[in-house]
C-alpha cells in the first residue's frame, strides 16, 4: 500500500493534493458568486414580476476617543430599514460631526431631495434630521459629547449636503492652564 507524499507548511503535513483543494474550493466560490451577481445587474423583466432596484446600500461604523480615553463605537449607514405603511423605506444619512473649539458642525448627506423637505430640530444635546416625501425618506438623531446652543444653529443645504453648524455651550480653552511636572 502506497501513501500519498506529504509536504510540510509549518507545522503541519498535507497530501499532494491540497493545492488542488483549494483550487476546488475558489472555483466553487467563483459559479457561486456568478449566480448571486447575475440577479443584481441586467434583470429581464418577466410577465407578473415586479423587479425593483434599491441601493446603494451602505454601513460602516466609526470610531472616536471619547473624554474618559475609552473608545466610542457609532453605526452609520442605510441597511436599517424601517418601512412604513407606504412601503418606502427610511434611510439613515450618512453624517459626519466636527467639533471644533468653539462650534459644532453636522454634515449629513440627503441625495435627491429638496430644501423644502429637510426638517431639523436642535436641542442641547442632539441633532434631529428628517426627511419625509414621497420618493425619498431619511431619519437620524446625533447625539452630541458636548452641550450646545440649539438657538445658535444654521442650515445650509446645497447639491444633496446638509451643513449645520451651531455654537458650543462652553468653548473649548486652547491653552489649558496646570502644573509643570518634573521628570526624575
Amino acid at each position: 500500500m502506497a501513501f500519498p507524499r506529504k509536504k510540510r507548511f509549518g507545522s503541519f503535513f498535507f497530501d499532494d493534493d491540497f493545492e488542488d483543494e483549494f483550487d476546488r474550493i475558489r472555483e466553487e466560490m467563483e459559479r457561486m458568486m456568478g449566480e448571486a451577481f447575475k440577479f443584481s445587474g441586467n434583470v429581464e423583466e418577466k410577465p407578473g414580476v415586479r423587479v425593483e432596484k434599491k441601493g446603494p446600500f451602505v454601513y460602516g461604523f466609526s470610531m472616536r476617543m471619547g473624554p474618559d480615553g475609552k473608545p466610542q463605537f457609532e453605526e452609520f449607514g442605510n441597511v436599517k430599514p424601517a418601512v412604513k405603511g407606504d412601503g418606502v423605506e427610511e434611510r439613515e444619512p450618512l453624517v459626519d460631526v466636527i467639533e471644533g473649539s468653539e462650534e459644532v458642525s453636522v454634515v449629513a448627506e440627503l441625495p435627491g431631495v429638496r430644501k423644502e423637505d429637510v426638517k431639523v430640530k436642535a436641542t442641547e444635546e442632539t441633532l434631529s434630521i428628517r426627511v419625509d416625501n414621497p420618493e425619498r425618506k431619511y431619519a437620524k438623531v446625533v447625539k452630541f459629547k458636548v452641550k450646545i446652543k440649539p438657538e445658535t444653529a444654521k442650515a445650509n443645504y446645497k447639491n444633496g449636503v446638509l451643513e449645520v453648524k451651531i455654537t458650543r455651550a462652553a468653548p473649548v480653552k486652547s491653552e489649558e492652564k496646570g502644573k509643570d511636572v518634573k521628570v526624575d
